[in-house]
């Protein structure tokens, strides 16, 4: 069941296709990501979410079909101010070499800026992290603080779209839920919209406000993610059950 959100779209998908290698990927994707909501996709590997995110940012362009960030055709956007506007975490959390500030500083680095080190401190805070951390080497900090510092390096730029890739994946449970209140924190705070890939479905279900189920590259359903695990759906219901893998 594919489910139309009531709320205002922020990031729209309108027949969108895409192939690779001689590999349809995406297949006529349709449905939209609610602003200010936390949108968690689920799904077997394989089945194209990473791939619909390099479509959101510009990574990768579509075959056919529309992506509109806030009304507006991704192609209208120059590439800078994309990323601006649609920031990205990943499960690696890379930092460069040098302090936490250097690495906070990176995406103003990258236009010839500079941050304030009291707005560096405060975004630092806000992702639960001391500003005493700014002078530290990147590199000691530990998986679940990289994971804190990669999440505030992508709120430099204030996007509207923040893009979570499997960010919680290779941390430890405490870590892991350390970060999920993080998240939900940003975006009570900010209202930043937020699109998640997870395959821990009590997170997706928990974290998230609305979920896409993908299949093959396809999305076989979109849902309130409270009332996934009583999907009608039963290729739904066989992944919730561990046999789709």
């Amino acid at each position: 069941m594919l489910m139309q959100n009531v709320e205002r779209p922020l990031v729209e998908f309108i027949h969108v296709n895409y192939s690779a290698g001689g590999t349809h990927i995406l297949k006529d994707i349709n449905g939209t990501f609610p602003e200010g909501k936390i949108t968690t996709l689920v799904g077997p590997s394989g089945a194209g979410k990473s791939t619909l995110f390099r479509l959101c940012n510009g990574l990768s362009s579509p075959d056919s079909g529309e992506i509109l960030i806030k009304g507006k055709s991704i192609k209208e956007y120059e590439p800078i101010e994309l990323r601006r506007k649609v920031g990205i975490a990943l499960q690696s959390a890379t930092m460069i070499k040098g302090t936490v500030l250097d690495n906070l500083e990176l995406p103003l680095t990258l236009q010839g800026k500079k941050i304030d080190l009291v707005e560096a401190g405060d975004l630092l805070h806000d992702v639960g992290l001391d500003k005493g951390f700014l002078h530290r080497n990147a590199k000691d900090l530990s998986g679940g603080q990289k994971q804190k510092l990669s999440i505030a390096r992508t709120l430099v730029n204030k996007p509207k779209v923040l893009l979570l890739d499997e960010i919680t994946s290779s941390l430890d449970r405490v870590s892991q839920h350390d970060i999920e209140e993080l998240i939900v924190k940003i975006n009570e705070k900010y209202g930043t919209t937020m699109i998640w890939i997870t395959h821990n479905l009590d997170q997706a279900t928990q974290i998230g406000h609305y979920t896409w189920v993908m299949m093959n590259g396809e999305v076989i359903e979109t849902i309130e993610s409270s009332l996934l695990q009583g999907s009608k759906d039963e290729r739904v219901q066989a992944f919730i059950r561990g046999e789709v893998e």
